[in-house]
């Protein structure tokens, strides 16, 4: 075999191996940004305000991706922009292998195979509609099935939530439930499609505590069962740790850290991740007073335009900070944007 024929098989060895190890991301996301306009009281001012910027992620078949980060920080005009009820700026939505563009066949392909929970289950679902009709919505609007096979699907579904009696529960408004219920029938109707990715944006932060473990281990059960990817959107770590397997860190739109979930919170490498983990309620009274490794009391500083977006507020900014750090590999599939070495 000659020497070019050699390197010409290398290559399409190369390009083989690399199609491979991505073959299993259902979804990504590549280097997208959104800006919004803000306006002064009378309009004689504008600024432009990044909600998003240069993001990039991936996500697995059957994982569940959390994006955590304060709010401002980007976690739902992400889910907007993925589900194309909102433009983008810049970037890509990559889903199957095959780039969602502003389209209706392809917004279409996206919207069939990508639902959403919501995080208010008073706001999410029409209280004139009857929780029959609530979830079939989706079924008709895609014109999935006969409408036996409709029927059928409602019931599947309302027992998958774990909502009966379903004759009674079907024929019954959204105010006659309680809160903890309205919930389900928010997820039963992001499940009716039979979705492969499910985009969560706080699904039990309205909840009372004693029925957040009980959501959450419903969606665990679902998502293991159907091995449906999860991006699920939360501040709460705790809840976080509990659901994820992979973790992104947001601040004022821009990945600071990402990697497996224990890896992340348990050795943080960026100072904002850090001070996330310091603010974590203290259960134990014997802990409210261990001196906390980052406080931060001032407000982020949204005019800050060059450099780390988190020097404003973090006590160990260098020069180097001046300049925006990338997200780099520290250790394996741990990436942090941050010059300093923090442990």
């Amino acid at each position: 075999m000659s020497y070019s024929r050699f390197l010409l098989l290398i290559i399409i060895l190369d390009i083989v191996a690399c199609f491979c190890l991505n073959m299993d991301d259902i979804l990504r996301v590549e280097h997208l940004s959104k800006s919004f306009v803000k306006k002064s009281i009378f309009g004689s001012h504008t600024t432009s305000v990044k909600a998003t910027d240069d993001v990039t992620f991936s996500i697995t078949r059957g994982e569940v991706f959390v994006l955590a980060g304060e709010s401002g920080s980007g976690k739902s005009t992400i889910a907007k922009l993925i589900l194309k009820s909102l433009d983008s700026d810049s970037g890509k939505i990559i889903f199957e292998g095959q780039e969602i563009k502003d389209e209706p066949k392809s917004i279409s392909r996206i919207r069939m195979n990508c639902q959403m929970i919501q995080q208010d289950p008073y706001d999410s679902i029409n209280p004139q509609m009857k929780i029959r009709d609530i979830v079939l919505e989706p079924l008709e609007i895609h014109n999935i099935g006969t409408k036996k096979d409709r029927e059928n699907r409602l019931v599947e579904v309302l027992k998958e939530v774990k909502l009966e009696p379903v004759n009674e529960i079907m024929n019954k408004f959204p105010h006659m439930l309680s809160g903890g219920q309205r919930q389900r029938v928010v997820l039963a109707r992001a499940l009716s499609i039979k979705p492969k990715i499910i985009l969560a944006d706080e699904p039990v932060s309205m909840l009372d505590v004693s029925i957040r473990a009980e959501m959450l281990e419903l969606m665990k059960e679902l998502q293991r069962k159907y091995g449906i990817s999860f991006i699920y959107i939360t501040h709460d770590l705790a809840t976080a740790r509990y659901f994820g397997q992979r973790i992104a860190i947001l601040y004022l739109g821009r990945i600071v850290e990402m990697g497996p979930i224990d890896e992340v919170l348990l050795k943080p490498k960026h100072p904002y991740t850090q001070a996330l983990i310091d603010a974590i309620s203290e259960p134990d009274p014997d802990n409210l007073d261990k001196i906390k490794k980052i406080r931060i009391k001032e407000p982020p500083d949204l005019a800050t335009s060059e450099g780390c977006r988190f020097q404003s507020r973090c006590p160990y900014v260098i020069d180097k900070c001046r300049i925006e750090p990338d997200l780099e590999e520290k250790n394996s599939k741990h990436f942090v944007a941050c010059y300093v070495e923090f442990n």
